[in-house]
């Protein structure tokens, strides 16, 4: 029979129940639970904060890319505007609302200064016909309107006076072309001086 089981009496007893009961497994079991915690605890704020930032950087860049599309449809807007200036229908177009002309034939100078070529001034084109004015009334409309009774004797289109009913009237030759205003012509471009 040994002593170990036996229930401790004395000033041992009173010691051992002022004392609680612990194994000492369980004592060094409460650092490693607490380390564990922290571990986990720790790796989650880091997660949170990691997801976080994953996201705004997320947000940032769907907003640059939404920035670059906008960007890249400016910029084919302005290379379409830029290539329907340098087509060479505009260009002429261009260049004849600013007065400019053709260039004549083109005269070289050689490096010794002697000139290669025969130079000739630029001359504007003959403007293009206007669209013609409508029609005055003939001779024969004007006769037909007297005829109608109106009283009103009809108007020539040359703009001369219809003669009294006593003078003697000059027929005019139908092969005669009528006389019409001379086109106007476009006024002279301001000169252009050389070097620029």
């Amino acid at each position: 029979m040994s002593r170990a089981g036996a229930p401790l009496k004395g000033r041992a007893g009173r010691l051992a129940r002022l004392m609680p009961s612990a194994s000492p497994s369980s004592a060094a079991r409460t650092p490693f639970v607490l380390l564990v915690v922290l571990l986990l605890g720790g790796g989650l704020i880091t997660l949170l904060l990691l997801n976080s930032a994953l996201n705004e950087g997320s947000f940032r860049l769907s907003e640059l890319k939404r920035d670059t599309t906008e960007l890249t449809d400016e910029q084919q807007a302005l290379q379409r505007d830029v290539d329907s200036y340098s087509q060479p229908g505009a260009l002429e177009r261009r260049a004849r609302e600013l007065g400019m002309v053709p260039g004549g034939s083109p005269a070289f100078l050689d490096p010794d200064g002697t000139v290669r070529g025969v130079p000739t001034k630029a001359t504007a084109p003959p403007p293009s016909p206007s669209p013609t004015p409508s029609p005055e009334p003939t001779p024969e409309d004007g006769a037909q309107a007297d005829e109608a009774g109106t009283g009103v004797p009809p108007a020539t289109p040359s703009g001369t006076a219809t003669p009294s009913p006593g003078a003697a009237a000059e027929p005019e030759p139908e092969d005669a072309p009528a006389t019409e205003n001379p086109p106007a012509t476009a006024p002279a471009p301001p000169p252009t001086t050389p070097g620029r």
